[in-house]
């Protein structure tokens, strides 16, 4: 139940910050959700430490780094663009296809392997995804 109330959470914030990104823009969007979600994120953060700093290499905080600016930050300024820009049913789609890349990235980059069966599962994600957009289109 509670991953399904994510999901739905997940969906309403998307859909909600691709109409905002169409009247405040993409990156005022997503720092104005930064700005009001702080409070909840804070403390949350606080609690989980747990009276411990965290530790890391300085390697492994460029990576936390880089992952929290460019990743997350600097990414979700294309995301709400995109959403704003496009029918948002058949740009959000795109999003389905994010395992997929993942796994590609990791194999070339890291060296992953990819089975058959992570072939046929992510042909069928992509397949899935494109019909989606296909019959959103077609119903128009």
């Amino acid at each position: 139940m509670l991953l399904f109330a994510a999901v739905v959470a997940a969906a309403c914030g998307y859909a909600e910050g691709g109409l905002l990104a169409r009247e405040l823009g993409s990156w005022q969007t997503i720092c104005w959700a930064l700005v009001l979600a702080l409070p909840a994120t804070a403390l949350l953060t606080a609690v989980s430490l747990d009276g411990q700093a965290p530790q890391a290499s300085p390697v492994q905080w460029a990576s936390f780094g880089y992952l929290a600016v460019v990743s997350m930050f600097l990414g979700f300024f294309a995301w709400y663009r995109g959403l704003a820009l496009g029918p948002m049913a058949q740009v959000s789609q795109i999003q389905l296809t994010q395992p997929v890349m993942t796994l590609v990235w990791a194999a070339l980059l890291l060296g992953e392997t990819i089975t058959p069966a992570t072939v046929i599962g992510g042909a069928a994600v992509v397949a899935c995804a494109a019909t989606a957009v296909r019959v959103r289109l077609r119903t128009r």
